[in-house]
Formats: C-alpha cells, sequence, structure tokens
C-alpha cells in the first residue's frame, strides 16, 4: 500500500476529516467529507467561492486532521490547485448531487491536493506510523 493510499483509508474510515488553513494571522478549521485517490494522488476539493478555498490559495500551507476510534491522522503540506476537466467528471460522477448544485447556482468547484505533504498515524499514547506522502 502506497502512503497515499494509506492516508485515503484512514480518511474513509473516518469520513468526516477537518482541514485546517488560516485566516490572516487565525487558525481556521472545517469539517470536509470529499476525497479523492486518483492515480496514486489524493485530491480534495470545495467551492472556490468559499472562505476555506480563499485562505488556501492566500496560504498554501494546510493541514489536515482526521479521528478514527483510537487513532488519529495528521496530514500537513503545501496546497496545489489543479485545474482538470477530467478529475472534475470524476468528481461528478462522485458526488452528482452536489455538482448539479454547484451547476444551478453557477458556482465552481476548486480541486486541490498537496504537495511535499507529511502524515502521521497516532493512538492517544504513541505513534503509530510516520511517513511523507
Amino acid at each position: 500500500m502506497t502512503n497515499a493510499e494509506k492516508v485515503h483509508e484512514f480518511l474513509n474510515k473516518a469520513q468526516t476529516f477537518y482541514f485546517l488553513t488560516t485566516d490572516g494571522d487565525q487558525p481556521k478549521g472545517r469539517p470536509f467529507g470529499f476525497q479523492m485517490l486518483v492515480d496514486g494522488v489524493l485530491y480534495f476539493g470545495c467551492g472556490t467561492f468559499k472562505n476555506v478555498f480563499k485562505q488556501l490559495t492566500a496560504n498554501p500551507k494546510v493541514e489536515v486532521l482526521a479521528l478514527n476510534g483510537g487513532e488519529f491522522l495528521r496530514y500537513d503540506g503545501t496546497a496545489k490547485v489543479v485545474k482538470d476537466d477530467a478529475l472534475l467528471q470524476k468528481v461528478r460522477e462522485a458526488m452528482p448531487q452536489i455538482m448539479d448544485l454547484y451547476d444551478k447556482n453557477g458556482w465552481e468547484m476548486g480541486l486541490f491536493h498537496l504537495e511535499n505533504g507529511h502524515a502521521e498515524i497516532r493512538g492517544i499514547l504513541d505513534l503509530k506510523e510516520e511517513f511523507d506522502v
């Protein structure tokens, strides 16, 4: 299993994870649920009209935090926005109702992945695994 697959699997099990950015000098976190693994790259997406997207483009250093049972994942890196119609089509297939809502309102889905990523999976009292992604 690749390191990207390990992160993807953990996020799938957690279902909801938290995406952490900064807004000026203030930390900001919000729940996310969408992520997809395509050709070994883990992609995330959100509306380009949302504050989180504006924050990650202003300061692309971000972190993902997920909890699953007695373990948690921290995954940080530099967000790289990707414009790719084939990837967007995969999002449409994975989340047709949400993409219909975006289309209806004229919203754009922004896709991104983390470069220079580093992840660690920990238990409450110990490090389970640490790796670059």
